[in-house]
C-alpha cells in the first residue's frame, strides 16, 4: 500500500489552464473518489497520476518518490478504463495474464497470480472465453482482474461502470467495494455518479472547473457542503436552494424571509450578519408538513413520485422553482393537494449569493 500526495498540480493545454494548482493527499490503502460534473477536469487529474498526461507545474509523488518525469510503466500503478480495453482476439486467461508475460515474469508466478484474481472475481469458469463471450459486467471484472495480477502499488479507476446498465452498475459496485476491503490498496476512483461517490468512498473530492471544491467524508460533504455547489451537486433529489433576502440580525442568527414564513439561523462569522441577500438551501427529507401559521413553504402539490421506499412530493411555492419534499412512503398525498411545509433551523443551510461559500 502506498500514499500519493499532489502538491500544487496544474495542467495547462496551450495557454488554456484546466487544473488549478490541486492539493491532495491520498493515504496508504484509500479509496479516494474524484467526482464532478463533466469537463471538471476529474479524468485529466487521474491520467496525470497514471503518466498518460504531462504536468504543467507542481509535484506529484507516489510512496516517497517524485514521479513528475516517470513514463507511466515505471509508476507501478494499475488503470481501468471505462472501455475494459481488452484484447479481443485473446481469452480471459490470456488478457489476464498479458501483462506480467511483458514484464518476463515466470509461468508458475503468472498462473498463480491469474488463477487468484480469477478467484477473487468470480471468473474461473470464463478463463477460456474471449471478450465477445461475455457480458459488460463479466469483461469489466476482467479488466480489473488484469490489473489485480499486477499487484501494483495503487489502482486508478476512470469511470468504470458508466457503460453498463442500472442493475450491472449496482452489482459492479458492490464488487468494487468488496474487492477493496480485501485488498485494502490505495484507489483512486473517478465518477459524475454522486451515488457511486457517496457509496464507494472513504473521502470523496468535488470538483469544478478545474478547481477543488471540497474534500471530506461523504456524509460530512452530505450534511455540511462548504459551497452552493456541493450542495448542489452531492445528494438525490439535489438540495432545494433559492435567493432570499435577510430580515434582520438576531444575535448569533440571521433571520431570512422565506415565502410563507421567516427563519432564524445560527452563524459563525459576525460580518455575514450585515449580509442584506444570502442563498438558502434544505434537503427534502428536512421538510415536514406542518401548519400554515408557522410554514416556511406554502402550495400546491403538482407532481408525486412514489418509489415504494421513498415518497417525493413537488411543491409549487411561488418561488420560481419546485421544492422538493420527501414524504413517509405510506403518506396520503395527492397531486392538487394544498400543503404547507417547514424543517428545523439547525438543518438549514445558508450561502454567500455572491461567491457561494457557506455561512453557517
Amino acid at each position: 500500500m502506498t500514499a500519493i500526495s499532489l502538491d500544487k498540480i496544474k495542467k495547462v493545454y496551450g495557454t488554456v489552464p484546466v487544473i488549478h494548482g490541486v492539493d491532495i493527499t491520498i493515504a496508504s490503502g484509500e479509496f479516494l473518489v474524484l467526482v464532478g460534473p463533466s469537463g471538471c477536469g476529474k479524468s485529466t487529474l487521474l491520467r496525470m497520476i497514471a503518466g498518460l498526461e504531462e504536468i504543467s507545474g507542481g509535484e506529484l509523488r507516489i510512496g516517497d518518490k517524485v514521479v513528475n518525469a516517470l513514463p507511466p510503466s515505471d509508476r507501478d500503478i494499475a488503470m481501468v478504463f471505462q472501455d475494459y480495453a481488452l484484447y479481443p482476439h485473446m481469452s480471459v486467461e490470456e488478457n489476464m495474464a498479458f501483462g506480467l508475460k511483458m514484464r518476463s515474469e515466470g509461468a508458475s508466478e503468472i498462473n498463480t497470480r491469474v488463477s487468484s484474481a480469477a478467484d477473487i472475481l468470480k471468473l474461473q469458469d470464463y478463463l477460456a472465453r474471449r471478450p465477445a463471450q461475455l457480458s459488460g459486467g463479466q469483461r469489466q471484472r476482467v479488466a480489473m482482474g488484469r490489473a489485480i495480477v499486477r499487484r501494483p502499488k495503487a489502482f486508478l479507476f476512470d469511470e468504470p461502470l458508466s457503460n453498463l446498465d442500472a442493475a450491472l452498475r449496482v452489482e459492479m459496485r458492490l464488487e468494487i467495494a468488496k474487492l477493496h476491503r480485501q485488498m485494502q490498496a490505495t484507489t483512486v476512483y473517478v465518477t459524475h455518479d454522486q451515488v457511486e461517490a457517496m457509496t464507494l468512498a472513504d473521502r470523496i473530492v468535488v470538483m469544478n472547473a478545474g478547481h477543488v471544491e471540497q474534500i471530506g467524508k461523504p456524509l460530512d460533504l452530505y450534511r455540511k457542503p462548504a459551497s452552493l455547489f456541493v450542495a448542489r451537486f452531492i445528494g438525490s433529489p439535489t438540495m432545494n436552494t433559492l435567493a432570499v433576502d435577510v430580515a434582520e440580525p438576531a444575535g448569533e442568527d440571521l433571520v431570512v424571509q422565506l415565502p410563507a414564513g421567516r427563519a432564524a439561523i445560527a452563524v459563525q462569522d459576525r460580518s455575514t450578519r450585515k449580509a442584506k441577500a444570502v442563498t438558502f438551501g434544505v434537503r427534502p427529507e428536512d421538510l415536514t408538513v406542518c401548519e400554515p401559521d408557522n410554514a416556511w413553504f406554502t402550495g400546491e402539490l403538482v407532481v408525486v413520485e412514489r418509489l415504494g421506499s421513498q415518497t417525493f412530493g413537488y411543491l409549487d411555492a411561488g418561488t420560481g422553482k419546485l421544492i422538493t419534499v420527501e414524504f413517509p412512503r405510506v403518506a396520503e398525498v395527492n397531486v392538487g393537494d394544498r400543503i404547507s411545509v417547514k424543517g428545523e433551523s439547525t438543518k438549514a443551510h445558508l450561502f454567500d449569493s455572491q461567491n457561494g461559500q457557506r455561512l453557517n
